[in-house]
């Protein structure tokens, strides 16, 4: 699969830098780093699930003659920043040519600088925060899009389709989950929304008082930055208090335990994702290797895979 066909040259280049120095190992380590554990574990393991199959179909391909690429899964950053540098501390120092991760914008831009240093090559699959990719790091590249292009075409339809419908915009406080809803306020106040502005705190399992305030407001649609824990928390409770309103949220959300959380709950809530790649004719053989082998296809498993092959 290509994902990454319109960067054929930088693949190219890539794939120069992993191997220049192992050319003639038989071993090259690559490594997932991301979160297992945690309130955003599912996409970690989707991540970690989608760059093992990759490692498997090389190395079964006979791509790489003479090398044998090994995958490191003992990298749990939790998305917590200091786990996140402990972690690229500790692949730095195996010989490592490859880190695919972190998920988290709040774990890849510390751990990059790890990496940078130790001229590690790091692809994100889903790290949407701008900067990481602005500070001029010659190993670091992405895969997903950036929040000023999510919280864009977020604002853009939220104009289109709602137009003088009462708007919240609502964000966890964190660097990835407070990114996308900064970019969406102020394009809506650019359009002439008035929009109401509330943070809400990661981790807690009550938000019925946020979900009365909306309610009380009378709040129609309300954009969610944030991970699918929370917003699935929101989505429920929002429903159960017969809120009647429309939830629009990040990327975060493609996830099953997402639906899990909120049950029918679920049914109309929208979110900003990058295209389906399970759409995209080029990875059909993937995608069907990827089921065979009862791994979901995924978006986060497929970036992954493409992420290893590049």
């Amino acid at each position: 699969m290509s994902v990454l066909r319109a960067h054929r040259l930088a693949t190219a280049a890539l794939l120069s830098l992993i191997l220049s120095s192992s050319a003639w190992a038989k071993d090259v380590y690559v490594a997932f780093a991301g979160p297992v554990t945690g309130s955003t574990a599912a996409p970690g393991v989707q991540i970690r699930d989608g760059a093992a199959a990759a490692v498997d179909s090389i190395n079964a391909s006979g791509l790489l003659p003479g090398t044998r690429l090994i995958l490191r899964i003992d990298a749990d950053d939790a998305c917590d920043p200091k786990q996140a540098a402990a972690v690229a501390n500790r692949l730095t120092t195996g010989g490592l040519k490859l880190v695919v991760g972190h998920f988290c914008s709040s774990s890849s831009i510390p751990a990059s600088d790890i990496y940078a240093e130790a001229e590690v090559i790091q692809i994100s699959l889903a790290s949407t925060n701008p900067s990481l990719t602005e500070r001029g790091e010659t190993t670091l590249f992405r895969v997903g899009g950036r929040d000023d292009q999510q919280g864009r075409v977020a604002a853009e339809y939220i104009v289109r389709h709602h137009q003088g419908a009462k708007l919240a915009v609502l964000d966890d406080k964190s660097t990835a989950g407070k990114g996308i809803p900064d970019i969406i306020e102020t394009q809506l106040r650019a359009a002439g929304e008035h929009t109401l502005r509330q943070s809400y705190v990661a981790g807690e399992k009550d938000y019925t008082a946020l979900v009365s305030r909306l309610k009380r407001e009378g709040i129609q649609i309300v954009y969610i930055g944030g991970y699918y824990n929370e917003i699935g928390l929101i989505v429920r409770q929002a429903a159960e208090a017969v809120a009647r309103l429309t939830v629009i949220a990040n990327d975060p959300l493609t996830t099953s335990d997402f639906v899990a959380i909120t049950g029918d709950g679920a049914n109309g809530t929208l979110f900003t994702f990058m295209p389906d790649p399970t759409k995209n004719a080029a990875g059909a053989a993937t995608v069907a290797k990827l089921k065979g082998s009862s791994l979901p296809a995924a978006g986060y498993t497929l970036y992954a895979y493409a992420a290893v092959q590049a």
